[in-house]
């Protein structure tokens, strides 16, 4: 039986569009902030800008993780090996092991909890 296929995505354009969207939730949020009241200097009103938009992306980076997350649960709850879920994120299996310990566990009860049989 075949391995499962890999979800080929074209380089760089899920990045780019990600990037566009981002861009455009700053600029509405930046654009909010402009009509709370302005600091009388320009530094200041750039300054401000710069840290609405600092937060906004700080908070997109925060939910990107929390559905990284929830994706590398579906996959590995799907069958998926912590080889396959690091290479979907560009990191090694070990890199991915450190991400989410405790992802992939063996059910497969271990020799030491079977019983024995004993012979008379």
């Amino acid at each position: 039986m075949p391995g499962p296929a890999s979800t080929p995505h074209p380089s760089g354009e899920t990045a780019a569009l990600v990037s566009q969207v981002v861009e455009e939730l700053v600029r509405r949020f930046v654009q909010d902030d402009v009509h709370s009241p302005a600091p009388a200097d320009p530094a200041g009103a750039a300054r401000r800008r710069a840290l609405v938009r600092l937060s906004v992306l700080a908070d997109v980076k925060q939910a990107v993780r929390d559905l990284e997350d929830q994706a590398a649960h579906a996959a590995a709850a799907g069958g998926a090996g912590y080889p396959e879920i690091g290479q979907a994120v560009s990191m090694s299996r070990q890199g991915a092991r450190r991400r989410w310990p405790g992802l992939i566990t063996n059910n497969a009860p271990s020799p030491a909890s079977q019983p024995t049989s004993r012979r008379s």
